[in-house]
């Protein structure tokens, strides 16, 4: 078990004691006895979340951009200084591995954060580029979500961030301590990620909180995270799709295309791995699509009246596959799935068959009460369930 730089503050502060492990790291759950208030605090103020154990890769050298560009589906070539992109990658296949952020620090130096830890396969397709990676796990990050975030960090930096645009990253400071601030977030509201090294990691924690004092900023939970990316449609690993390499059996596998990610993939670039595979698939036609969910109130309370219940909610977000069926036939499953408190819905991501995706689509959600198998009715929606204007908009100036 490792400990983030923030774990002095965050362990303090931990009430329930609720933990658990990401990728060997100790991670708070929730800080108080309810998770609800931290969903809150992202929705109508701001909070902060400890993201430092997500794995994290440093690319420098002349052939880097070769590099990048041969093993993730985005086009780095086309990426800016202080631009952030979203990306995927694949094996030989056309199955995703895993999905990310790559960040463009300099024009010869890119940082990578992954779901699953790939030093690996990262060294493995080096080949011959002369490029240097580096595991530079250990890099304190704090993801400062929610309305209030701008305003809290104005009043610790100089930097312009009414004209700070989304997935864009720079250097500055705040209250005099060197950071870099992206921003970006796995929450889908206005919010920033603030990378700092280790040794700065506690100075940072307590300069956003003296600051945050003013603007009801709270410590939030992977509980509470759960439910904020299911709103913004935003896949887990090892919960909305599998990594390939990890899982043995083609159907286990799935690609980027029915994700919902191609516009992530850009199939028209030089050579990357998968791009054929990936090619072939678009032609012949997905057989399965990524959508959103909307369970039917009405028909889920019908099910619970059967027993002799009120309707029950989920209290916190799920990650287990459940099957979705229509006219009585399997059709797909949903991945994940949440009632939102904010947009009063139950709601979930799903994978279905291609014909059964389209917009207004009805379908039924499995629902297991006793051991009792039973569907209520629901309804293929848009995602982002929640996309709210100022999570891209630019600032009062």
């Amino acid at each position: 078990m490792r400990l983030t730089p923030f774990n002095q503050r965050t362990s303090e502060l931990c009430e329930p004691y609720n933990w658990s492990l990401w990728q060997n790291w100790l991670l708070a759950d929730m800080y108080a006895p309810d998770h609800i208030q931290e969903y809150f605090a992202i929705r109508t103020a701001c909070g902060v979340f400890d993201m430092s154990p997500i794995p994290k890769y440093h690319f420098h050298g002349p052939d880097v951009v070769r590099y990048l560009d041969r093993i993730v589906t985005q086009d780095v070539s086309r990426c800016a200084v202080g631009q952030v992109l979203y990306t995927t990658w694949c094996d030989d296949e056309g199955k995703i591995m895993d999905d990310g952020l790559l960040s463009r620090l300099d024009e010869t130096s890119f940082r990578l954060t992954t779901g699953e830890p790939w030093l690996f396969w990262l060294e493995d397709n080096r080949a011959n580029l002369d490029v240097v990676i580096e595991d530079v796990t250990g890099l304190g990050c704090l993801a400062l979500q929610g309305p209030f975030s701008r305003e809290l960090l104005k009043t610790l930096t100089d930097a312009d961030l009414d004209n700070f645009r989304y997935f864009r990253i720079m250097e500055t400071k705040l209250a005099d301590l060197p950071v870099e601030i992206s921003r970006t977030g796995y929450t889908g509201d206005l919010g920033y990620e603030i990378w700092v090294e280790p040794h700065r990691a506690i100075k940072l924690w307590d300069t956003l909180f003296e600051a945050g004092q003013d603007y009801s900023l709270i410590p939030f939970g992977d509980y509470a995270l759960e439910m904020a990316r299911i709103e913004a449609g935003l896949l887990l690993t090892g919960a909305d799709f599998n990594p390939s390499q990890l899982v043995v059996y083609d159907f286990e596998k799935s690609s980027p295309l029915e994700l919902g990610l191609s516009w992530a993939v850009k199939l028209k670039k030089d050579f990357f791995i998968g791009q054929k595979a990936l090619q072939d698939e678009l032609a012949r036609g997905l057989a399965w699509n990524t959508v959103g969910l909307e369970v039917d109130l009405e028909s889920l309370g019908a099910v619970y009246a059967e027993f002799g219940m009120p309707l029950y909610l989920p209290y916190e977000a799920w990650m287990e596959a459940v099957p979705i069926y229509s006219e009585g036939r399997q059709i797909g499953r949903a991945t994940s799935g949440t009632w939102s408190p904010l947009l009063k819905k139950y709601i979930a991501i799903a994978r279905l068959e291609s014909r059964f995706a389209n917009l207004g689509t009805e379908v039924d959600m499995e629902v297991t009460i006793d051991v009792q198998r039973k569907q209520a009715r629901a309804t293929v929606v848009k995602m982002p369930f929640f996309n709210p204007d100022r999570k891209t908009s630019y600032g009062q100036v």
